[in-house]
């Protein structure tokens, strides 16, 4: 449902840009937020008039700046580009994109990214050049040393009010350094009716912005994010293994893509199927191998005290163990409260007075303003009492000393002012959202309560410890921090965004943050999903390495890394051991070189062997019990829905098979060719194969051959 009402001043898309250089001058600086948040039409605005006018110089301070997917193969695009058109028809690219792309950006106009799309930049010069390597946690810091004079976002209204929505991840610790400066600079809110309002701390007041304007939301529509590939083989794999390491009660951060869509399917499996689950942990190996790993850390029964987010990224997997009720351990924001709740000494439902005297034994004295506040916001303390100079006021007038450690004050707290439940928990912290058109609906859709529970606020909040470390280390219990990265040394260094050659693929991000940070948590891990080996100019080749020429992860903050043939515990451990361990989880394939290379580095004893059980990891090992696992439907390949329609599905596949038949596989399918059935037909209509040429009759041809 929208909400569009505002009592603002709006101001038009053509006038903001006026407003803009009338402040600011003609050298814009112009930060946008990561990813959703962008207001496209704003910046198009931009961006037209600096190419209007060669006296503005223009830069672009960003990262993930959204692009409307193309597919340039002949055949593959017969598919893919009309679905694109159906999934795209109301999102417009920004256009300093499209004119990167073709290498026709005007000399005065810079962009300049702190993260990519995962390979889009590869080969791109100008991109790479202005490639700006930042922790996630240093992007408001960034931008500021960049010179930014002008802050431009989408922002949602509800009831008068605003919320930074999806973005709250930099923004208002961006403008606090730009007002810290004393730069003169410009914030330019823009609103979206189809953003979802997200309370707390992405709430943001109306005088933060110089001045507010309305997006065309038929024409600048929210980027979705399609729901088009399957989940691979190896990337369930990945997952299921890694739904093990999470710990009942735990917190868990996750990324977008298959491999978190996998992780979610194997703890939905976990919570509503758990005997398939165990089967498969079982099927897997995950018993055979890392039985005691997942005893100490993990688990494999089902979830009763469930999860908390605390992720940069809010992906729609969250919203799927929100509804399944997974996503329900609540935490509270005051340090004392949260660590009596860890304690057991504290039942949010049914506060007593012992809670009193529990708070002092955790070292609350004398309450001060805020703490009450906080405790009273949590339903702690009665809405009708009241903090004033150092004493607490009942409803009456009365009053005690606010101390917690006073005997009289116990009694008379518990009897005027203490709570019966506790209310207001959140069960996600999350930085930014980013999903499918029903994830937005999704969100739009829930009640005021529930959205409230998913709190979306600032990276400096969620990627670190340092801004109240005795809360968030009592909230991030038994933390599994999970990402993915390209490959693993055998000395445990993991890259996960720079080729060896310099070339940036992506980008830092938060992965930094969270590994750092799971170090720093008593019981809280680090999880990296790399898959063993990739496909490489037709060639097989392994990810994991004896050495590489790029880092972003060093070897000293080496922790768990999952392939689809294992789990490696690489922490505390000694050289040798993280050899041996990553050895174990590789692509059999390549395993003799890789102790080879262990060996002549002085990494291995030279009468090593690699044990047995572990000399069978083969893709064909793995696609064999993934075959039994989806003749059960309990790995399905697309588990939370899919963009296709059910004939476009059955197109994708017959192209599938096409292209791993041989050249003799595909001459038989020629010459059987020739019959059509209703599903041929229909998949040749999807395909567009109905024009009079040659390469239109051989695939229709094949097509009519290749058996359902």
């Amino acid at each position: 449902m929208r909400n569009e009402h505002t009592d603002f001043d709006l101001v038009d898309i053509e006038d903001c840009v006026d407003r803009i250089i009338r402040r600011v001058g003609k050298d814009l600086r112009v930060a946008m937020p990561l990813g959703l948040g962008k207001p496209v039409e704003l910046i198009d605005a931009i961006y037209r008039r600096a190419s209007a006018d060669p006296s503005i110089t223009l830069t672009i301070l960003t990262a993930l700046s959204l692009e409307r997917p193309s597919e340039k193969d002949g055949i593959r695009a017969r598919l893919l580009n009309p679905v694109f058109d159906r999934l795209y028809s109301q999102y417009s690219e920004p256009l300093y994109l499209q004119d990167e792309r073709k290498g026709q950006v005007p000399a005065n106009i810079k962009l300049c990214e702190f993260y990519f799309k995962a390979g889009s930049r590869i080969g791109h010069a100008t991109a790479q050049r202005n490639y700006i390597s930042s922790n996630y946690t240093h992007a408001a810091r960034d931008v500021v040393a960049q010179g930014c004079n002008v802050v431009i976002q989408l922002l949602a209204c509800e009831n008068a009010k605003l919320s930074m929505s999806c973005n709250p991840d930099t923004s208002a610790e961006l403008v606090s350094r730009l007002k810290d400066t004393g730069r003169d600079f410009v914030a330019v809110g823009v609103i979206h009716p189809d953003l979802p309002f997200m309370y707390g701390d992405a709430e943001v007041a109306v005088d933060q912005f110089d001045f507010l304007a309305k997006t065309k939301s038929s024409q600048y529509g929210l980027f979705p994010v399609p729901r088009l590939p399957p989940i691979p083989n190896t990337d369930y794999v990945i997952g299921l293994r890694a739904s093990a390491l999470i710990a009942d009660g735990g917190t868990l951060q996750l990324g977008i893509g298959a491999m978190g869509d996998a992780i979610v399917q194997s703890i939905l499996l976990r919570q509503q199927h758990n005997a398939d689950y165990r089967e498969l942990l079982s099927k897997f190996g995950v018993d055979q191998h890392n039985a005691q790993l997942v005893d100490e850390i993990g688990g494999r029964e089902s979830f009763d005290q469930g999860l908390y987010g605390a992720t940069e990224m809010f992906v729609e997997g969250f919203l799927h163990l929100f509804k399944a009720g997974i996503l329900c351990r609540q935490v509270y924001d005051f340090w004392a409260l949260q660590q009596l709740i860890n304690l057991g000494r504290c039942k949010p439902s049914a506060l007593d007075e012992t809670c009193l005297e529990a708070l002092a034994d955790v070292g609350v004295r004398e309450l001060r303003g805020k703490d009450f506040d906080s405790l009273q916001y949590h339903g702690f303390f009665r809405e009708d009492c009241h903090y004033k100079e150092g004493r607490l006021f009942s409803a009456s007038g009365e009053s005690c000393p606010a101390n917690m450690a006073n005997p009289d004050s116990q009694q008379f707290m518990a009897r005027h002012c203490l709570g019966s439940q506790l209310r207001n928990g959140k069960v996600l912290h999350g930085g930014f959202f980013l999903g499918s058109t029903d994830f937005y609906s999704s969100l739009r859709d829930m009640s005021k309560h529930e959205r409230s529970m998913l709190a979306m606020c600032g990276v400096e909040k969620i990627n670190q410890l340092d801004q109240n470390p005795r809360l968030f280390k009592a909230q991030r219990q038994a933390a599994r921090f999970i990402n993915t990265g390209l490959n693993v040394s055998l000395n445990g260094a993991v890259a996960s965004d720079t080729l060896e050659n310099g070339q940036v693929l992506s980008g830092v991000g938060g992965q930094y943050n969270f590994v750092a940070m799971a170090h720093q948590l008593d019981g809280g891990r680090s999880i990296l999903m790399i898959r063993a080996s990739r496909i490489q100019n037709g060639k097989a080749v392994s990810n994991i390495l004896s050495h590489y020429g790029a880092c972003t992860i060093p070897r000293h903050l080496r922790d768990i890394i999952i392939t689809e043939y294992g789990i490696a515990d690489l922490r505390s451990k000694t050289d040798e051991e993280v050899c041996i361990a990553l050895i174990n989880i590789a692509d059999s394939r390549f395993q003799a070189e890789l102790v080879a290379a262990g060996k002549a580095a002085g990494k291995l004893d030279k009468n090593y062997e690699i044990a047995p059980a572990f000399r069978q990891n083969f893709p064909d090992v793995i696609n064999a019990n993934m075959s039994w696992a989806q003749s059960k439907d309990l790995m399905p390949a697309f588990p939370f829905g899919c963009d296709f329609s059910d004939d476009e599905l059955a197109a994708a596949a017959t192209l599938k098979k096409i292209s791993e038949l041989s050249l003799l596989q595909k001459g038989r399918a020629l010459i059987s060719g020739g019959q059509d059935s209703k599903t041929s037909q229909r998949i040749i209509s999807v395909l567009g194969l109905r024009e009079n040429n040659l390469q239109a009759r051989l695939l229709s041809r094949l097509i009519r051959g290749i058996k359902p």
